[in-house]
């Protein structure tokens, strides 16, 4: 069963084509990666998804539900978010407080009841305290919890965003480069979180440079370049496309 399909996404910014007749589907479940060099449109088609960005023309069909219209939080109601390839974190904030302002749009008291703090609107917030720290376990901080988000490592920041993006209860998680500026031990617990995420029953679609990462987690790979997609495989046909290798490291003069 596929989650995900996107049937003939363009965008145009005026004369730039962004991205041009996109088309691929994504299996409930999978893990799934989005390759290209630079420029090839790959963060364009996550701002598609995920509703930042209006498609020129296609659609992008989520659940037999076509999204490509709506805005970026009814799209995430519908079960997908994603992390970002430059961190956004509230840095000021606590580690546990940024998984909580995840949270915060699931919780069903109102204004009245969080100005006179009503014993529903307490309990809801204990119930989201609990939840916040189970996915703060999930990535390995839950002894940072009380820490501001701006003292963490670069590689925990990345595992916190994605801490955050599951807070959301998703059912596709779109990575933007997660594994980026990592040194081989952060990358490689990025790669065991990733593999967890499937585990419970999250479908991920990543954006990635590190082809090693590639290789070792996407059961399925879709090549971009210049907003056209010019491959798509297992990584073992990826490796060994003609296309994909001139993409790359360019055509044999």
């Amino acid at each position: 069963m596929y989650l995900l399909e996107v049937r003939s996404l363009t965008k145009h910014f005026g004369g730039i084509r962004a991205l041009e007749d996109v088309s691929f589907k994504v299996k409930e479940g999978a893990i799934m990666s989005i390759i290209g060099p630079n420029g090839a449109g790959k963060t364009t088609l996550f701002n598609c998804i995920t509703g930042i960005t209006k498609p020129t023309k296609g659609k992008i069909v989520f659940s037999n539900i076509d999204i490509a219209s709506m805005q970026p939080h009814k799209i995430a109601r519908y079960g997908i978010y994603r992390t970002f390839q430059n961190i956004r974190l509230f840095r000021d904030m606590t580690v546990l407080e940024n998984v909580l302002v995840s949270l915060h749009n699931q919780l069903k008291s109102r204004i009245f009841g969080s100005i006179f703090r009503t014993a529903r609107f307490i309990s809801e917030e204990n119930e989201a305290a609990q939840r916040a720290m189970e996915y703060l376990e999930f990535v390995g901080l839950q002894s940072a919890a009380e820490s501001k988000a701006e003292s963490l490592s670069y590689g925990e920041q990345r595992r916190l965003e994605i801490a955050r993006a599951m807070a959301g209860e998703p059912h596709l998680v779109l990575l933007d480069e997660p594994t980026a500026g990592m040194n081989p031990q952060e990358t490689a617990e990025v790669i065991e979180l990733i593999k967890r995420l499937q585990s419970i029953g999250k479908t991920v679609l990543f954006i990635e440079h590190d082809m090693n990462v590639v290789m070792e987690i996407s059961e399925w790979i879709v090549v971009l370049d210049h907003g056209v997609m010019i491959a798509e495989g297992t990584p073992y046909e990826t490796r060994n496309n003609p296309l994909v290798i001139e993409a790359y490291l360019g055509k044999e003069i």
